[in-house]
């Protein structure tokens, strides 16, 4: 742990800050910290070594992203979605994937299939290894949605995968990956090197929507701890 006491003022306060929401970002995009989990501030500045101020800004910028809720007097929590807002959050990804892969489909270079064909193989030899899976997984479909060069639209789609990305480590605790799951990655690829985009967006959307689907079945029937059954009002 690097220490801020040779910072200036200003400089510590940023870096710290920093430090603090990757700190917790990850913990909680791996699942070290479960959803429903209470977060107490002072405990982890101890932990990182830090002021607590910091990680109160780290809580309110998770909150703001959807990671997090802070209700009053009770410090922060780790978000529990319900059923309806997981399907909410993936039909949300279905659409603006889609609507990426129909621009990558346009721009894709050698070097882009290339990529993506590194990445299917790390995903392919990840084997047991869940979380790994999980990873190289999301790093595909952002790698995938790059292509479009849609910055704005990444940014957006990033921040949906971030917020259901702990969940989904709970779903594949209890459901091991389909091998079915690597030859729709595949054809994904194979349809990007068509160059068709109604049929890659339409794909995109199709694929998401399965996974969406798998993880509200098991929630219905209390399958994933920390995920709540209950649909959205």
């Amino acid at each position: 742990m690097k220490s801020f006491a040779s910072l200036s003022p200003e400089g510590a306060s940023t870096s710290a800050h920093e430090e603090a929401y990757r700190y917790l970002s990850h913990a909680i995009r791996m699942g070290h910290m479960k959803p429903g989990d209470r977060l107490v501030a002072d405990d982890i500045a101890n932990s990182i070594g830090m002021s607590r101020m910091p990680v109160r800004e780290a809580f309110r910028r998770l909150a703001s992203e959807g990671l997090l809720v802070m209700p009053p007097n009770r410090g922060a929590l780790v978000r529990e979605l319900s059923e309806g807002e997981v399907i909410e959050v993936f039909e949300m990804r279905a659409v603006l994937e889609g609507l990426a892969a129909a621009m990558a489909a346009k721009r894709y270079v050698q070097a882009d299939v290339d990529d993506l064909v590194d990445l299917l193989s790390k995903m392919k030899r990840c084997g047991p290894d869940l979380s790994g899976w999980i990873t190289a997984h999301r790093r595909f479909h952002e790698r995938f949605c790059a292509i479009s060069g849609a910055h704005r639209l990444m940014e957006q789609i990033s921040s949906l995968h971030s917020i259901v990305e702990p969940l989904m480590r709970i779903w594949l605790e209890n459901n091991n990956p389909s091998p079915f799951l690597q030859e729709h990655h595949e054809q994904l690829l194979t349809s990007l090197q068509s160059g068709d985009p109604d049929k890659l967006e339409r794909e995109m959307r199709s694929h998401v929507r399965e996974t969406a689907e798998s993880i509200a079945e098991a929630m219905r029937q209390n399958l994933l701890a920390g995920a709540k059954p209950r649909r959205a009002a």
